[in-house]
């Protein structure tokens, strides 16, 4: 972080170290600002990597959580808000910060539950096991990417329900999964 001196302050340096020092004050902070933009540069990298392997571990997840056959879509970069009817949204803290945001119809919701569960799911039931299907997807998350060497712990599930709007977020990536005969869930990773 670089603090910026007050003209008056500035002007206090400069007497102070002597007029003939500037040249190498100013290579000092070209060298200093040379080392923050590498710094910057391997914080985007990593960063990057982090999106990638968060967006593997949740694919990776869906397939041990969920017995259903199911297509990935391409993940898709988004810049609005988030309007969400019904969902489950999981904090993520640590080495990456951000939200795991699970949407689709209640039906949707219901049908994976019937597949996991063998017995319709409505009702109270079908908001506790939305918050338990979205708790299991992020543990699952959260162990897969440990191993890539991603520290990430999980808050606990808040349900969505009714006209949400979703924003605060720097950086959102959404993947729609299809389920065989049951529907679509659309997959967000809100980004801090």
């Amino acid at each position: 972080m670089i603090a910026w001196l007050p003209d008056n302050d500035f002007q206090y340096l400069l007497k102070s170290i002597g007029y003939s020092m500037i040249p190498r004050v100013v290579n000092f902070f070209v060298e200093f600002l040379k080392r923050e933009v590498v710094v910057l540069t391997i914080s985007v990298e990593e960063r990057n990597r982090s999106v990638k392997e968060l967006l593997n571990g949740t694919y990776t997840s869906l397939k041990t959580v969920v017995p259903i056959k199911h297509e990935i879509a391409k993940p898709q970069l988004l810049e609005q808000l988030l309007h969400i009817q019904f969902g489950v949204l999981i904090g993520i803290t640590g080495d990456v910060k951000g939200k795991l945001v699970l949407a689709g119809d209640t039906a949707t919701f219901g049908s994976i539950g019937e597949a996991m569960f063998g017995m319709p799911v409505e009702g109270e039931m079908l908001s506790s096991f939305s918050g338990e299907l979205g708790n299991m997807i992020a543990g699952s998350l959260s162990t897969n990417i440990v191993k890539e060497g991603i520290n990430t712990d999980i808050t606990s599930p808040t349900i969505i329900e009714g006209n949400t709007k979703l924003s605060g977020f720097e950086r959102a990536i959404k993947v729609t999964v299809d389920f065989d005969q049951v529907g679509e869930m659309e997959i967000y990773l809100l980004l801090d």
